[in-house]
């Protein structure tokens, strides 16, 4: 298998189970768990959020780009778990699939809603009302992560297992083709 194919690069909206997901899935595979928003916290020295307040979104969504330049080359055999927003440039959702395969882990509004409650850690969920706010970003995004992924994934009542068999599932036929 090629170093394209030895990845696996989970988006989504937040709340959508893509750590969880992401940790049981590398675990089965004996791949290596990262999580674009970590490894950027890590290398600022700082929080997202605080990130978000001082340089602004547009700031923040360089460093992903950036950092999914320098992964282009060098990730393998990895689960790849990435901030929400990433995918809203298209230069990063060409550079997902050249890091790997693409899986958008779906969440209804209603899930969404249930898996943030009391959630102060995102930026943008500040501010006005949640309901309003997840609606409208939700909107906004669906369609854009339907376009950057190879395989769509529910996650609605499903259990972690279920969702981590669909995606093992789904990419060893990709890893055939």
């Amino acid at each position: 298998m090629d170093k394209i194919k030895s990845n696996i690069i989970l988006i989504g909206f937040m709340g959508s189970g893509k750590t969880s997901v992401g940790q049981v899935l590398a675990h089965r595979l004996s791949y290596r768990f990262m999580d674009t928003d970590q490894v950027l916290e890590k290398q600022a020295g700082d929080t997202i959020n605080h990130i978000f307040q001082v340089h602004g979104e547009e700031y923040f969504r360089d460093l992903e780009t950036r950092l999914l330049q320098e992964y282009r080359q060098k990730l393998q055999n990895t689960i790849l778990s990435t901030g929400g927003g990433l995918i809203l440039r298209e230069q990063n959702s060409i550079l997902l699939k050249e890091i790997g395969y693409v899986v958008y882990l779906k969440a209804s509004k209603e899930t969404t809603l249930k898996r943030l409650k009391g959630d102060t850690k995102r930026p943008l969920l500040a501010g006005e009302d949640l309901d309003k706010k997840v609606d409208r970003l939700l909107t906004a995004r669906m369609p854009i992560y339907e376009k950057a992924s190879q395989k769509i994934v529910i996650t609605d009542n499903k259990a972690i297992d279920d969702i981590v068999y669909e995606i093992m599932e789904a990419y060893m036929r990709y890893s055939r083709a």
